[in-house]
């Protein structure tokens, strides 16, 4: 997506998929006076390591200010956000979640789980692999779904099921995104007859989608 946008002359992506910081961006979210759930780098890391702290000290600078919106910051490298969490400024509306695709990265969660974050969750897409025996405590949200894509790698029917069960036992709220493949939507997101559209504060809450 990032060498199409590069393509298209999209000025932000001039550099194409590099780390690239954006300074000029932080001060839109001011703008935006109505709630908003933002996604904080979707197609980035604020943690990687060419991001400088000062500018991640900028980032939560701004969140913080922001109250009216809820920001869900996900990492692959929660142990830079554990490791600098004693200094940044934390509130109640900054979400800090780790990708755990697989088994072998379940020590991501435990980084995680250091971090003061209002609401700690877990991106469990694309799911790779089963995932028995999540360590959850401390944990507030879990979403799984499938890879999508033309080379998509499939994820079992089970492998979902058995996370969702965690969640359940533990009394964490479990998002379902969707079975994903090479046509995703015709795919669907539903789990055993129903959709799973729970959020943190909602528990028991989930939303019937279309049969």
């Amino acid at each position: 997506m990032a060498k199409r946008l590069q393509a298209m002359g999209a000025s932000n992506y001039s550099q194409g998929f590099r780390v690239t910081l954006h300074p000029d961006m932080l001060d839109r979210p001011r703008r935006w006076r109505q709630s908003r759930r933002i996604f904080v780098n979707s197609m980035s890391d604020l943690f990687h390591p060419d991001v400088p702290d000062s500018f991640i000290h900028e980032v939560f600078r701004v969140m913080v200010e922001t109250p009216w919106h809820t920001y869900q910051v996900l990492t692959k490298r929660p142990e830079r956000l554990a490791q600098m969490a004693s200094v940044l400024p934390f509130s109640e509306n900054i979400w800090c979640g780790t990708s755990v695709e697989s088994q072998a990265v379940l020590d991501r969660i435990r980084w995680l789980q250091e971090t003061p974050a209002a609401v700690r969750f877990l991106s469990c897409e694309p799911l790779l692999g089963a995932l028995s025996n999540l360590p959850l405590d401390g944990i507030h949200w879990v979403i799984v779904g499938g890879e999508s894509g033309p080379r998509a790698r499939p994820m079992n029917v089970e492998w979902a099921q058995e996370i969702r069960d965690q969640c359940l036992l533990a009394n964490v709220a479990f998002f379902f995104k969707q079975w994903g493949g090479v046509q995703r939507t015709q795919a669907g997101r539903l789990l055993d007859g129903r959709t799973w559209d729970e959020f943190p504060g909602v528990r028991g809450i989930a939303v019937q989608g279309p049969s």
